[in-house]
């Protein structure tokens, strides 16, 4: 399909439909966060450490995040009393961050708003567009991975 540039609509940009969805569920999450004092941010690195802590260096790749952009909300974390840092046992020169009893807690909201949502979107919309929806946005990731676009 050729698509001109001059005529191309915004409602008809693939990019127009991601990042309107992606705006519509940050918001949603944002605002289920901010009911118990959080972010959607701060859920969802709650929602990468789990039980047994993970190596600071290791939550911002899991996230899709550069590590900088971290650290000021795991700062922030920290100071809520969310996620404690603790030295690694076996290699001394590691930090982790571990889940405090608090950031359980807040870490069980989390996973229990993102299940409802994930209920929610497969009982409304059917497995077929959804595997389709999952295919051509692997699709994308991959283009975009390889540098593929421009």
């Amino acid at each position: 399909m050729n698509i001109h540039l001059d005529t191309l609509k915004p409602e008809k940009a693939i990019d127009f439909h991601i990042r309107w969805a992606w705006y519509g569920i940050s918001r949603m999450y944002g605002n289920q966060a901010a009911h118990f004092g959080g972010s959607m941010s701060m859920g969802y690195a709650l929602l990468n450490i789990d039980e047994g802590g993970i190596p600071s260096t290791k939550l911002a790749p899991k996230m899709g995040m550069e590590a900088r952009s971290l650290t000021r909300m795991i700062k922030t974390l920290v100071d809520n009393g969310l996620v404690e840092k603790q030295q690694d046992k076996d290699d001394k020169r590691l930090v982790r961050l571990c889940l405090t009893k608090k950031g359980s807690e807040q870490r069980e909201l989390a996973r229990q708003s993102v299940l409802k949502f994930n209920e929610k979107i497969y009982s409304e919309i059917p497995k077929e567009d959804l595997e389709t929806t999952f295919a051509v946005l692997t699709k994308v990731n991959e283009l975009i991975e390889k540098n593929n676009i421009f």
